[in-house]
């Protein structure tokens, strides 16, 4: 039996701690393609170059691993990958590990999911790994056996059509368990900091705490985290109120 395919990319860029710690923790199990940004590209989300030329560069090719950068978005990464390595389909697509929470809101902004969604509107069974710690030397170790059990199972059992997998780590040398979760309601506030430039004039940075909306909910990845579990999330891309659809339907 063949070993299976996986297509790797992030938004931290491709000579992230992160990333390289997922490639040594998937190679010995499955062949390996990844397409990762030149540079971090944090927050960047679904976000495409539609102005601007992409290029990719091979900077590593063994049996079973090819690495390349890309000066692309994450989503361009992913774009790129399956159109020009058309060799093999890939079994399964993987963002990740990213330096950092990407549970409740920050899943809109996270490039790491957006790799993720990229994957699922292609076709692809898709999961998003992230750390929650943004330390360029984080310790990964802890998550190894997790990584290979949940890439296994998202292989094998794959995922419905439109749907990914937002799977997130919290800062520990051991977790409580896995707890499968919802999507925690929460906003970010005060996010701009206003400095004033020496040559005149005002320029922002965007900072921000995370403001919890329901901090007493006992069923989401936000709760899950903060008491030592693995959260993992399942996505759906189609965001259709259909609740919203009847009542609407009858107003109109």
């Amino acid at each position: 039996m063949s070993r299976p395919y996986i297509l790797i990319s992030n938004d931290d860029g491709v000579t992230a701690k992160g990333i390289n710690f997922l490639i040594d923790t998937l190679r010995p199990v499955a062949d390996l393609l990844v397409m990762a940004p030149d540079s971090p590209r944090s927050g960047f989300g679904c976000s495409i170059s539609s102005t601007i030329p992409i290029r990719y560069k091979v900077l590593r090719e063994e049996p079973g691993l090819t690495v390349c950068s890309c000066t692309g978005t994450p989503v361009d990464c992913i774009k790129v990958a399956l159109n020009v390595f058309t060799d093999r389909k890939p079994d399964l697509i993987v963002g990740g590990i990213n330096h950092g929470d990407n549970s409740s809101v920050n899943t809109h902004y996270s490039g790491t999911m957006g790799v993720a969604t990229e994957g699922a509107l292609q076709g692809y069974p898709s999961v998003a790994f992230s750390l929650c710690d943004h330390r360029e030397d984080a310790d990964f170790t802890p998550l190894a056996p997790y990584l290979v059990n949940f890439v296994h199972k998202a292989i094998v059992l794959g995922l419905p059509p439109f749907t990914c997998l937002n799977i997130n780590f919290p800062r520990r040398a051991k977790f409580e368990g896995v707890r499968i979760c919802r999507m925690a309601h929460s906003r970010w506030q005060n996010e701009l900091t206003r400095c004033q430039h020496p040559r005149g004039g005002d320029y922002f940075w965007l900072v921000g705490d995370c403001c919890e909306l329901e901090p007493e909910a006992t069923d989401t990845d936000r709760w899950a985290l903060a008491h030592g579990y693995v959260a993992v999330t399942p996505t759906r891309l189609d965001v259709t109120d259909t609740g919203l659809l009847e009542v609407l339907d009858g107003i109109f």
